[in-house]
């Protein structure tokens, strides 16, 4: 979340920011919330006042009380401050638990560097890579692949689990665990520490992370439980340093995890309602940093080109776009998207989405640095990237690789995963 200091200092910042996001409603909060923190301010100076004032009571019954005096009036002033106190303190926290309201919701402000726009039309090329495929022949798309080589089922998985599920099968298995490792290797080498984090979190991780409580709709709960499953790595990461401060020495903290991940994909009604693009279960590789405040905007860099090495070695063409205004969601201050062109669908389509996302969720978490024992600690910066969507990627890889015969090739870089070379007809 925001610090309230900059609403103080600077409400028309956080005005411009949100207007630039398209969030006309929310710029109405500002001045709310200034009105808010102001009377809590002012009900704070009227409970030290109060707190002094018992003081000076106080003193004065002992004076009276050691003279001989009748001290009656004083004793009743001295009784009635409590529940003064307390008056004002429950105004208080009425007054805080509005600000908060709307501190939780709205998002994070924006580096100057993030283009306005409204939609994904007005995100911005950053850069290219590899060429497109070129085939002399129509290419199909992955779920006529998937179907045709029997590597998806996704009519019993309706059966079994609903709209949005499928069961991946005999190859596409092998091919979906070597994708894992190989992106696990890259990620080693690059100095992360590799993680299994557990998949249910308590809703205060959720609500650190930012996806509580806007995004409430997109997740699934356990009934009768403080827990939820979590829609992205990135949740217990983010929580996993949670309430604790941090040797400056150590940043960044780099982590990768692997997990299965939960959506209810509420807001995707009409939208690739067919196929494993995009679906309620998936697996994924996250990465996630942990950065001294400075050093975060080189950090964003570096992840993204950290990310680029894996659909490079799978020699896949893909763009980088900046991510507009009005796409940008609540916790990034900058994002970038990898998008993979598709053949079969004849379209980019995001695969991985890297975000710096400031001191937003550490705020939320209350994760801080110091370089010294005596120094004040100060907010950590956190970083989050898509490292691998299982799924997706394999939607490229089939879409990418496939071949006039109806077989599907496998990328260089996974042969020595998977153990084939090929998917279908000419493998056998």
């Amino acid at each position: 979340m925001l610090d309230i200091r900059i609403f103080r200092e600077n409400p028309e910042l956080v005005k411009n920011d949100l207007a630039k996001r398209g969030d006309q409603e929310k710029i109405r909060w500002v001045d709310e919330i200034l009105e808010y923190d102001r009377k809590r301010r002012e009900l704070i100076a009227q409970v030290d006042n109060l707190r002094h004032l018992r003081n000076v009571v106080t003193d004065e019954i002992a004076r009276l009380q050691r003279r001989g005096e009748d001290a009656s009036t004083k004793l009743a002033e001295a009784k009635s401050i409590p529940e003064k106190v307390k008056a004002l303190e429950s105004q208080m926290a009425e007054y805080e638990e509005k600000v908060n309201w709307i501190l939780y919701r709205l998002p994070n402000l924006m580096h100057d560097s993030v283009p306005t726009g409204k939609d994904e039309n007005d995100n911005v090329l950053v850069r290219t890579w590899n060429e497109k495929p070129e085939f002399d022949f129509e290419p199909s798309d992955h779920i006529d692949i998937g179907l045709r080589l029997d590597l998806i089922d996704i009519e019993r998985a309706a059966k079994v689990s609903g709209a949005r599920f499928y069961y991946l099968k005999n190859d596409a298995v092998i091919l979906a665990f070597a994708l894992v490792r190989m992106t696990l290797d890259i990620l080693r080498n690059a100095g992360f520490t590799l993680i299994v984090p557990p998949v249910l979190v308590k809703e205060r991780a959720m609500f650190g992370a930012g996806f509580l409580p806007v995004g409430e709709e997109d997740i699934y709960r356990i009934r009768g439980e403080d827990a939820c499953l979590a829609g992205t790595s990135e949740v217990p990461l983010a929580a996993m340093h949670m309430d604790e401060i941090l040797e400056e020495s150590t940043l960044p903290l780099k982590y990768a995890a692997f997990s299965t991940c939960f959506r209810t994909e509420a807001g995707a009604h009409g939208r690739d309602t067919k196929g494993i693009f995009r679906v309620h279960q998936f697996d994924k590789i996250e990465i996630f940093k942990f950065t001294r405040p400075e050093d975060s905007w080189v950090e964003h860099e570096s992840m993204i080109e950290t990310v680029e090495q894996i659909y490079q070695k799978l020699n896949l063409h893909y763009r980088i776009v900046s991510i507009c205004s009005g796409e940008l969601g609540m916790t990034a201050a900058k994002k970038y998207d990898l998008e993979v062109w598709l053949p079969g669908q004849g379209k980019y389509r995001e695969i991985v989405s890297c975000s710096n996302c400031t001191d937003y969720q550490a705020r939320r978490l209350n994760i801080r640095c110091r370089k010294n024992p005596n120094d004040k600690p100060r907010f950590v910066h956190t970083l989050n990237s898509t490292a691998v969507a299982v799924g997706r990627t394999l939607v490229a890889i089939f879409e990418n690789y496939q071949k006039k015969d109806g077989s599907v090739a496998v990328p260089e870089a996974l042969v020595p995963y998977a153990g084939i070379m090929r998917i279908g007809p000419a493998a056998k």
